[in-house]
């Protein structure tokens, strides 16, 4: 994963106070345990689980995550408790 998409998406979650707390509980339950102990040294998901996500959502493994579908997914997120 690259540094400058987590950046570029966490710039797009600060625009939203509403998806904070949600967007911190996903970052809990994808993040591997130990994170700081390997490059790059964030709480980022697992390289495997991003590929695959980006693969099934692009169609394409290398392609960056687009602000508007983590936004989207965190709304998602938030609501799915009340489903």
């Amino acid at each position: 994963m690259k540094v400058r998409w987590i950046l570029r998406l966490a710039l797009a979650v600060a625009r939203h106070p509403e998806l904070w707390l949600a967007a911190i509980r996903q970052a809990n339950v994808l993040t591997p345990s130990g994170w700081w102990r390997r490059a790059p040294f964030l709480p980022v998901p697992d390289a495997e689980y991003m590929r695959f996500r980006l693969l099934t959502a692009y169609g394409d493994p290398g392609h960056p995550p687009e602000s508007a579908d983590v936004i989207a997914y965190l709304h998602w997120c938030r609501a799915w408790p009340r489903l």
